[in-house]
């Protein structure tokens, strides 16, 4: 982790954490970086927070100042900037969102050349240049870069989706929820444009309501939708900028990353495309996803949490399919980030070319009660290292004799030790979990 830089970009509540300066310095660092061969372009697309413009104006003015060009995209999901990114000639581009946070929330997301986020080396610089570590001059007379709008973006990304995802949905009926976010510009038009009558919730963004009691990560009045209407084939929640996607059975039962993964890495391995035959996941997959792919005989190698690891490893051995339980799916055959659209018409895909139904295509996977508790502790790296709570943890692993698991780790950006377990009840899992934590608070609770 950087000094800025987490994970998923900068990111901070607006003013705060991430002020219009910041983002100017941000530009600025780029501008500079990306013209010292010649003048370059630099797209920049944001979500519906009330913050978004001001960042994105200050982010474009440091672009220009330091001889770049900036072109804006406007309101977009965060996939669209990674493939424009990629295909058109822009040497990095930009997204401005806080993804799945309240409305006070922001952050700038930069993506490469080759539309993956940026090394860890060129975020070092920036950082390097935020701190006052390095110096640069402003370009000046002819030398300074334009600010243009570029409004071409949502139709040449709708047009590529529709290519890459050969569909025809004549006959289907779905619901989505928009969460007053990105996919408002896009899902709702694209669906209706592939034959499905679309009902759509929550796509009137007026800046302080992305993600207010609504989308992917609160789900329940869309759950209640699904099941006052169960004549609709799927459900749809995205979350603040598009890259996620978490569906909703006509049952009203979610179906998350993991039910995706296993659906998916089904579907390509009887295919036969699904390489080495297998699937990348995170640790905090579900036990029952691992269980079940066992069983299917499909491999799964695991990494750290965070979707940049998950891409990562699927480049490193040439893997398809890959994501988070959180409902970031890559599909490396067709993108280089997560994509909700792209997710939710490849699940409608395997519907129709199967025939089954949402819920049938979910048959096999058994998905394990779990139950995540964050302490607040004084030392992260003290506590994780500690033999009292390492003795705990082993000693929770034998009782559940793999019929569960406990799994703990630092938080990469907070004070915070999350302990997580799995098991066959609820009641299981916070026996487990309460003895863990039990021990974390009594030597390192900050509280």
């Amino acid at each position: 982790m950087g000094r800025y830089f987490g994970t998923d970009g900068i990111r901070g509540r607006a003013n705060e954490g991430l002020s219009a300066e910041r983002a100017f310095l941000v530009g600025r660092y780029l501008g500079y970086y990306f013209s010292k061969d010649g003048r370059h372009s630099i797209i920049i697309g944001k979500d519906t927070r009330l913050s978004s413009s001001m960042l994105e104006n200050a982010l474009a003015a440091g672009i220009a100042s330091e001889g770049c060009d900036a072109y804006l995209a406007g309101y977009c999901p965060t996939p669209m900037i990674a493939y424009l990114t990629r295909v058109e000639d822009f040497a990095c581009g930009a997204m401005i969102s806080a993804s799945h946070n309240p409305f006070y929330d922001n952050g700038i997301k930069i993506f490469s050349k080759e539309g993956i986020k940026l090394s860890a080396d060129i975020e070092g610089l920036i950082e390097d240049y935020i701190d006052g570590l390095t110096e640069i001059e402003y370009r000046i007379d002819a030398e300074i870069g334009h600010i243009e709008e570029y409004p071409k973006g949502i139709e040449d990304y709708l047009n590529w989706v529709k290519k890459e995802i050969n569909l025809d949905l004549t006959g289907f009926k779905v619901a989505m929820d928009c969460a007053n976010g990105s996919s408002t510009f896009t899902a709702p038009r694209l669906i209706e444009e592939l034959g499905a009558e679309v009902y759509v919730m929550h796509n009137e963004p007026n800046g302080t309501n992305i993600n207010t009691q609504c989308g992917s990560t609160h789900p329940e009045q869309f759950i209640e939708f699904m099941k006052e209407h169960p004549d609709y084939d799927l459900g749809l929640m995205f979350d603040g900028d598009a890259d996620r996607q978490i569906m909703v059975s006509p049952l009203g039962n979610q179906i998350t990353g993991d039910h995706v993964l296993y659906v998916t890495g089904k579907y390509y391995r009887d295919l036969g495309k699904l390489n080495h035959n297998t699937i990348v996941t995170t640790v905090m997959a579900n036990l029952g996803l691992f269980k079940a792919m066992e069983r299917e005989g499909i491999k799964v190698a695991s990494t750290q949490v965070g979707d940049k690891y998950v891409y990562e490893q699927m480049c490193k051995e040439d893997d398809i399919v890959g994501g988070e339980q959180s409902g970031h799916i890559i599909f490396k055959h067709h993108e280089t980030t997560g994509d909700g659209l792209i997710t939710a018409l490849i699940y409608l895909k395997i519907m129709k070319e199967t025939g089954k139904t949402a819920e049938q295509l979910l048959e096999g996977l058994k998905i394990y009660p779990q139950l995540l508790v964050n302490v607040r502790v004084k030392n992260k790296d003290q506590a994780m290292n500690d033999p009292e709570v390492k003795a705990a943890i082993s000693e929770v692993n034998v009782s559940l004799n793999g019929n569960g698991r406990i799994l703990v780790r630092p938080s990469g950006t907070e004070p915070l030790v999350r302990v997580m377990a799995e098991a066959e009840t609820d009641e299981i899992c916070k026996y487990e979990v309460e003895k863990v934590v039990g021990v974390v608070k009594s030597k390192f609770g900050a509280d």
